[in-house]
């Protein structure tokens, strides 16, 4: 079941940054690169670190753990280097009315 949350403004995220979006319990990354809007999980799987402080490499379309240096492609959330074994959980994201929208259903 889809359930659209609006996170953010479209043109407040430009390309190569990153953003944090809670909502109840979820704690979610919003990043642009290379013109596209990717949703995962803000909270390494492999220890507890928020991937909003890591590092974002827009060329590559990943995310880098601050703690441990886990690379995170942000498109599936698969990690690309240990120690993280274990993916992201990535969400679906549509632009719509000027919008970012993620559909945390």
């Amino acid at each position: 079941m889809e359930r659209w949350v609006r996170v953010c403004d479209d043109k407040s995220l430009g390309n190569g940054e990153m953003a944090e979006f809670n909502h109840g319990e979820k704690k979610i990354l919003v990043a642009k690169a290379k013109g596209r809007v990717y949703a995962t999980d803000r909270i390494c799987t492999h220890a507890y670190a928020d991937l909003s402080t890591g590092f974002m490499n827009e060329d590559q379309c990943t995310v880098t753990c601050p703690l441990h240096l886990s690379v995170f492609k942000l498109e599936n959330g698969v990690p690309q280097n240990p120690p993280a074994e274990a993916p992201l959980k990535t969400y679906k994201v549509k632009i719509q009315d000027a919008g970012i929208y993620i559909d945390i259903g």
